[in-house]
Parts: structure tokens; C-alpha cells; sequence
């Protein structure tokens, strides 16, 4: 057993407003530009995503259909491993972000076809021991679907201030097994050129650490900065699914990491489709981060840049807005 146990929470984020329903694509799924490439990588079919966190809302019905599992390493719900519902919110909204069902109702999400594994490692509070995570990261390893579908992105929302051992350990054994691992940076963030934030997972060098900008693609005020931070994506009142079949408007890079998620599910098929072969988590990184549109911030803040997983078209935008 790892000792002191609650240290791994809920990357903070803000409930900006809860609406009883909505029909749009979100803001956040268009900036990253996820349509452009859907036809070419099927939306994300057959690609299964791990999603760590505080379950999910398992009647949504924007996620419904979306769920190929689940289980619970929590004490909520007396421990019944079989009961993963969402009892905060924050799981169902990543979850929607990643993969919400292309329906003409509700929000959709940037991989609408990919599926769900829903890990809930974390309390309704928001809180969670070691061993959960760690236990979830394993599971999510050796899951195997009822047609052997297997994890190829594992999504995480949340972080602690220690460096546990066992955690790096798991994290590396999923890379290693080509699963690419998606966390957020945290939300302790000053601007501070002089001060780095950091939060464990995402200080790992082995993860893909995401930073948070808002719809103009400004940095956001909380997003945290360290060398470590490999993009950045929409974070700022991002629409998705929420408790009680709701939507929700929140805020933080918790809200970012589910794009990135969602968008490695496409461009696992279609650069797997493009090549004729499986790829490594190493290829997949490449073909990622190829994508990103550089947002003139010092890497500590942006990385890489920004997704634009149609970067061609996008340059080519604004090479025709800069003639005007």
C-alpha cells in the first residue's frame, strides 16, 4: 500500500454554467478542428479510451452508447467494483469531451465513435488514493474488449503533489505497451516566467502533458507552467456532458486533456491507415505534435503549440487572411 493514501485529486476546475440541454458541436471540438479529419479516421472507431477519473453518468444520453465498460477502485458505492456512476461530474464531462455521440442532439465529442472505458479511480469528492490510480493504470493495461479490443489512450484529469514510484512505473508499463498517456497540467498557474507548477502525473516525461488556452487561443490564466507541457488545447468554458443527462461549461486543464485524447483516438487510425501498420506510442506522439500550431508563448507555457489536427488547411487559412 502506498502511504498517504488521499493524495491524488481532481485537477480544480470551475463549473462555469449547467444547462438542461443544448445542440451544438462545442467550441473547443471545432478549434482543434476534429471534423476536418473524421472521414479519414472513421471518428475514431474502434479505438478504446481509459478514462480516469470519477466515473461517468452511465444514462447520458450522449454517452450511453459510448461505454464498452467500466469499473470502480473507489470505496464509493461500498466498493462494488461493478458500479462506476459518476457522483461529481467531472468524469462524465472529460468523458463527453473524448468521445460524446454524433446524434444532432446534445454536444459531440472530437472522437464520437471511439469508446469509453470508464475507470473510476476517484471519489465523489474528488479525491483518490495511490493504489486506485495505479491499480486503474494496470487494469487499463490488461483490459481486453469482448471482440479482444484493447486500451490504446488512457485520459487523465488529475495529479498530486508527490512523485510516487508505482504510479511512474504502471505509466511506463502502458507506454511501453503503445498506450499513450494524456494528463493535465494543472491549474496552480501564475504567467510567472520565473515559477513552474507541477503535478504528478504530468510532470512524467513519458505522458503528454496538456496546458489549457481559452476560445482565442490566449493563454489561460491558470494553466501551469513547467518544461514539461507537450500542447496546449481549448480549456476555457468548454461545453459538454454532465450529471443528470445536463451539460456543463467548465473550465481548467482538465477540460483540456479530453481533446487531446479524443483527437490521438482519430489519429490513431488515420495515421495506422496512411502507414498500412500498427504504430508505437512514439509514432503517435510524432504524428500529434506535427499538429500543433505554434501560439508565439515560451515553450514552458504552450509546448509544442496548439492542435490543429488539420494544420494543411489551417495554414493555408491563414496565409489567405494575411494577403487580405
Amino acid at each position: 500500500m502506498i502511504q498517504n493514501p488521499l493524495q491524488v485529486k481532481l485537477i480544480p476546475f470551475t463549473v462555469e454554467s449547467v444547462v438542461e440541454n443544448t445542440n451544438e458541436i462545442p467550441k473547443g471540438v471545432d478549434l482543434v478542428e476534429a471534423a476536418s479529419i473524421w472521414e479519414d479516421s472513421n471518428q475514431g472507431e474502434g479505438i478504446v479510451i481509459a478514462v480516469i477519473d470519477t466515473g461517468i453518468d452511465t444514462d447520458h444520453p450522449d454517452l450511453k452508447d459510448q461505454i464498452i465498460d467500466g469499473r470502480n477502485f473507489t470505496s464509493d458505492y461500498d466498493g462494488d467494483p461493478n458500479i462506476f456512476e459518476d457522483n461529481n461530474g467531472h468524469g462524465t464531462h472529460v468523458s463527453g469531451t473524448i468521445a460524446a455521440s454524433l446524434d444532432n442532439e446534445g454536444v459531440v465529442g472530437v472522437a464520437p465513435k471511439a469508446k469509453i472505458l470508464s475507470l473510476k479511480a476517484l471519489t465523489g469528492e474528488g479525491a483518490g488514493n495511490y493504489d486506485w490510480i495505479i491499480n486503474a493504470i494496470n487494469y487499463a493495461i490488461e483490459w481486453r474488449g469482448p471482440e479482444q479490443e484493447r486500451v490504446r489512450v488512457i485520459s487523465m484529469s488529475l495529479g498530486g503533489p508527490e512523485d510516487v514510484p508505482e504510479m511512474h512505473e504502471a505509466i511506463q508499463k502502458a507506454v511501453s505497451q503503445d498506450i499513450s498517456v494524456v494528463v493535465a497540467a494543472g491549474n496552480e498557474g501564475d504567467n510567472s516566467e520565473d515559477t513552474f507548477e507541477y503535478a504528478y502525473p504530468g510532470k512524467y516525461n513519458e505522458v503528454i502533458q496538456v496546458g489549457a488556452v481559452d476560445n482565442n487561443l490566449a493563454l489561460a490564466p491558470f494553466t501551469n507552467t513547467n518544461e514539461e507541457i507537450d500542447l496546449v488545447a481549448p480549456g476555457v468554458e468548454v461545453m459538454s456532458t454532465y450529471l443528470g443527462n445536463k451539460y456543463a461549461s467548465l473550465s481548467g486543464t482538465s477540460m483540456a486533456t479530453p481533446h487531446i485524447a479524443g483527437a490521438v483516438a482519430l489519429l490513431i487510425i488515420l495515421s495506422e491507415k496512411e502507414f498500412g501498420r500498427s504504430l508505437s506510442e512514439v509514432e503517435i506522439y510524432a504524428q500529434l505534435i506535427k499538429r500543433t500550431l505554434p501560439l508565439g508563448n515560451r515553450k514552458s507555457s504552450e509546448g509544442n503549440g496548439f492542435l490543429v489536427l488539420n494544420l494543411v488547411e489551417k495554414i493555408q487559412e491563414l496565409m489567405t487572411v494575411a494577403k487580405v
